[in-house]
């Protein structure tokens, strides 16, 4: 293994990880990735618009996700085959390289459609490489004890790449247009690439293996599934979270949406209602990162997600628009909770040789599977109303809870010290 190695636990495990230098650089570089991801999604929205019809638009944006949901298990074969750190620093590479190409084509032709979809469909293709690595690295820079934390400063940092994007990627459409914004992003992902280079990583069991002679990837694919297939806590704990997602992405996408439209609350209303959401949500990551730990993590993640869905129901008959922004709020805090609890118990009930599968299979179903429950929902709202969709959504997302609650393994599921 070529990784840069630090002793096992004297180095950085006894250290809290919000002052251990390895970490934050790493953060740093997720940051900037994160942030660079954002901006360039506000620059591919609005060449897109520039350069077609709003369905061609809509076509280009969504080019990316036939790619990230197909090729993710292949992704985190390849994360527990080659290492990490080397996939999430060539992956960042590969896009960096990528959005300062289109940058400077259109800079020299002007929009157009073709190398928008092209860059869109890499993009989505190298997403599916990066996210799973990307799961799998925080167990390699820090110790055990440290991986709530970890989720936790994760969290915080995928929200503020949230709130910082936008106001970004529109500042370098607003200076240059299209052209800039891309340059924008791409500078930013690339300041990631250094800061990646001089994480140093702990050795882990199974690291040994890592690069060696192995049977192929169908059979390390087929492995890792089995493994999952078997596991007291992640069998169960991937089956909460799925029920947690898919009861959750409907109403939170496209019901909030039909709901802000229909209680005349309109565009800024709803964008109340998300910052409410996204203010729970820091919230939930700020508490994991300042705590580190949470007792009884499988027992408090079931009641987060049970309340949670109890909070998703109710948003539907909120009347006035204060009311609704609280309960987002609410649900933010309870399903932010569970979200990076859930993380962390991934990351240290997983064998380290199988982490970067764990986080692929987590991946497929959070950004893969859930959002194809949109429009389904949007569907059941124009047959049945709100209300009603927005229960049997809860309905859903509380069975996550109900099974992480029944399942002794995880219900007693902790994280360690």
């Amino acid at each position: 293994m070529t990784d840069t190695l630090v002793p096992p636990v004297s180095a950085t495990g006894d250290r809290p990880a919000h002052r251990d230098p390895n970490v934050l650089r790493w953060l740093g570089a997720y940051t900037a990735s994160m942030l660079g991801d954002s901006v360039y999604y506000i620059a591919l929205s609005w060449a897109a618009v520039q350069a077609g019809t709003p369905a061609q638009a809509g076509v280009v944006m969504s080019v990316s996700a036939l790619p990230r949901a197909v090729l993710m298990l292949g992704g985190g074969v390849l994360a527990d085959r080659l290492g990490p750190r080397r996939v999430v620093i060539g992956s960042d590479a590969v896009r960096c390289a990528a959005v300062l190409a289109v940058a400077a084509l259109l800079f020299l032709t002007g929009p157009g459609l073709w190398p928008l979809a092209l860059l869109a469909l890499l993009f989505g293709t190298v997403d599916a490489v990066f996210m799973p690595a990307v799961g799998a690295l925080p167990a390699r820079i820090t110790g055990k004890g440290q991986l709530a934390r970890v989720q936790g400063m994760r969290g915080l940092a995928i929200r503020c790449a949230g709130v910082a994007g936008a106001p970004l990627g529109g500042l370098g459409v607003a200076l240059g247009g299209a052209p800039a914004a891309f340059a924008l992003a791409g500078l930013l992902i690339a300041v990631s690439v250094p800061l990646l280079i001089s994480v140093r990583l702990r050795p882990l069991p199974g690291d040994d293996a890592v690069g060696a002679p192995r049977a192929t990837a169908w059979a390390d694919l087929a492995g890792g599934l089995r493994y999952i297939r078997g596991h007291r806590v992640l069998a169960p704990l991937m089956l909460a979270i799925a029920l947690g997602d898919f009861g959750f992405v409907g109403p939170l996408n496209v019901g909030l949406t039909l709901l802000a439209d229909r209680r005349g609350w309109g565009a800024a209303g709803m964008g109340w209602v998300l910052a409410g959401f996204g203010a729970g949500a820091g919230a939930a990551s700020l508490l994991l990162a300042v705590r580190g730990r949470v007792p009884r993590a499988g027992l408090v993640a079931a009641w987060a997600i049970l309340a949670g869905s109890v909070a998703i129901g109710a948003l539907a008959y909120v009347p006035r628009l204060a009311g609704a922004v609280g309960v987002a709020l609410l649900i933010g805090l309870l399903a932010g909770l569970s979200g990076v609890l859930c993380g962390a118990l991934l990351q240290t009930r997983s064998d380290p040789a199988y982490l970067g599968r764990v986080t692929a299979v987590a991946s497929v179903v959070s950004l893969g599977l859930a959002p194809l429950s949109m429009p389904f929902a949007a569907a059941a709202i124009g047959a049945f109303g709100l209300g009603p969709v927005f229960v049997a959504s809860a309905a859903v997302c509380g069975l996550g809870g109900v099974v992480a609650l029944c399942v002794p393994g995880l219900r007693h599921a902790e994280l360690p010290r």
